[in-house]
């Protein structure tokens, strides 16, 4: 069973008066696989662990699904200025599902 997916997506800032949360969306067929395939791993809100790699910057956090939607992964500030990207612009990362 694949864990490690390599993904493209726009990163996107939610919409919010008091605080800024930047999201990138995981492929809604890679997400339907993922959901299928680790629902067993699940923790709160139906997030899952993950390992994430954007340029040389690797971190652990997890990602959280939508109800009818792609899984969301949210990319801290500190990824984003080391990284140098920002709202609107295509990101190349990959996500390792921890078990």
């Amino acid at each position: 069973m694949k864990s490690t997916y390599r993904l493209k997506s726009t990163l996107w800032r939610y919409p919010s008066e008091t605080a800024a949360w930047y999201f990138l969306s995981v492929d809604k067929n890679i997400s339907d696989k993922i959901k299928k395939d680790f629902s067993h791993l699940r923790k709160g809100f139906g997030s899952l662990p993950v390992k994430v790699t954007i340029g040389k910057t690797v971190w652990e956090t997890s990602i959280f699904p939508q109800k009818d939607g792609p899984y969301l992964l949210p990319v801290k500030a500190k990824v984003r200025k080391e990284e140098g990207f920002g709202e609107g612009e295509e990101v190349t990362f990959t996500i390792d599902i921890i078990s």
